[in-house]
């Protein structure tokens, strides 16, 4: 289930539309040669916090307005190397291993889950950044 904003590319940069995008002048991901390194995603669609109290659901939008980026950048799934999260609660690392398990369970990328004090906003319980590379000459993979 990936519920999030349609992404648009400019150049090596990708935006979703995202508030903080404009307000704090950062892009949803940068084209960097063969690779694209996307922000920190959280579960705030169109302004809103999806899913508040349901850290699976959560992650779920998270990695899904990432994957959206990386697709928009001409990537795909299969092209990403690296996840980073971020809860804010102990209790939520299975959620967001069970949505990332779904999602990347077949890519196998390098994963890393730290613990945060708090995020931006206090409805927010997952924080994720993704990054996805692809061989000069190398085919798409789904």
């Amino acid at each position: 289930m990936r519920e999030h904003t349609l992404s648009r590319r400019s150049g090596s940069r990708v935006f979703s539309g995202g508030v903080w995008e404009e307000r704090y002048g950062y892009a949803r991901a940068v084209v960097a040669g063969p690779w694209v390194i996307v922000s920190g995603c959280t579960a705030t669609v169109g302004g809103e916090v999806l899913h508040v109290g349901d850290a699976y659901r959560q992650s779920l939008t998270a990695f899904g307005v990432a994957l959206d980026a990386i697709e928009k950048a001409g990537l795909s799934r299969g092209d990403v190397v690296r996840v980073r999260y971020f809860v804010v609660d102990d209790d939520h690392y299975d959620e967001v291993g069970r949505a990332h398990a779904e999602l990347f369970g077949e890519v196998r990328p390098t994963c890393t889950g730290v613990r945060v004090a708090g995020l931006i906003d206090p409805r927010m319980l997952v924080e994720a950044e993704v990054e996805a590379y692809r061989e000069s000459g190398r085919e798409r993979r789904q």
